[in-house]
């Protein structure tokens, strides 16, 4: 099919850009149908007052728990210690805690 390399990396170039022009019509479908949804978290943010959870300041990761990465903490190094003290406060997420998904 691909009798030169070329052939291949224009085959690439152009099935990316469909994937692309994809993205681009994907969203606006995706926008209208989430806007019956947004518009009533709108109403309750508006309602309430709301602003974004923040527990802790120092710490990318003990800002939002339920937005938490997983892997921010080691960002350096797998093996750093904890540079923040508010990181010992917070528990770890549900996912890192396997023993107690187990039961």
């Amino acid at each position: 099919m691909f009798e030169r390399k070329s052939d291949l990396f224009l085959f690439y170039v152009i099935l990316n850009l469909c994937m692309l022009f994809l993205i681009f019509i994907h969203a606006p479908l995706r926008q209208n149908k989430m806007e019956p949804y947004m518009k009533e978290k709108i109403q309750m943010v508006k309602g309430l007052e709301l602003t974004d959870l923040c527990l802790f300041t120092d710490a990318r990761y003990t800002r939002h728990p339920s937005m938490a990465v997983i892997f921010t903490p080691f960002q350096e190094h797998p093996l750093s210690l904890e540079h923040f003290p508010s990181g010992s406060l917070l528990p770890p997420p549900p996912l890192l805690r396997s023993h107690e998904l187990a039961r």
